[in-house]
């Protein structure tokens, strides 16, 4: 299934990158501040996806897009604006505090816990293009909730999609 040219290199680096990249390497460096902008995607140092807002509160297209996907597919679980719910646990601190790329692969693979004889399991959705297509776009909403960049429900400005964003959109959808 054809995704993002971005989501495309990372899933493909999870593999290397998985062994050599611990939680703890990611969490020791900046993965909020966006250091660059790629038509209308914003980056961190480390090329991971990041979200931007601006003063007055305008979001860039990810974030907004993100919010939709997430509230879409995720909360029905995880809760309204990554809060968590009786079902499963909050997330909103899950792109701040994981490693972008064990992020990537619990959503597109899964996981099962075993916690106080009680078994977790989050499914996979490396086959639903709904989640996929959108996965930094859910990230980085995530990241921005999580940092309390954003408030919770839907923000109120969004930055214009950009064409690169609807073509690669397009590409991951009509694969």
């Amino acid at each position: 299934m054809p995704i993002t040219s971005h989501t495309k290199a990372a899933i493909g680096a999870i593999a290397i990158l998985y062994g050599t990249l611990s939680g703890a390497a990611a969490q020791d460096a900046d993965n909020i501040t966006a250091v660059r902008n790629e038509d209308g995607r914003y980056y961190t140092a480390d090329d991971v996806p990041t979200f931007n807002v601006a003063e007055d509160g305008t979001v860039d297209w990810p974030t907004y897009e993100g919010f939709r996907r997430y509230h879409s597919e995720c909360h029905v679980c995880h809760g309204p604006d990554g809060e968590g719910s009786s079902y499963a646990p909050a997330i909103k601190n899950s792109a701040v505090d994981m490693d972008y790329y064990d992020f990537l692969e619990i959503v597109a693979s899964g996981k099962m816990e075993s916690k106080g004889g009680t078994e977790f399991v989050m499914p996979t959705f490396g086959t639903n293009r709904n989640v996929m297509c959108y996965l930094d776009d859910i990230y980085v909403y995530l990241k921005a909730r999580g940092s309390d960049a954003i408030p919770r429900g839907r923000p109120r400005q969004k930055e214009p999609k950009s064409d690169a964003i609807r073509a690669d959109q397009k590409e991951c959808l009509d694969g």
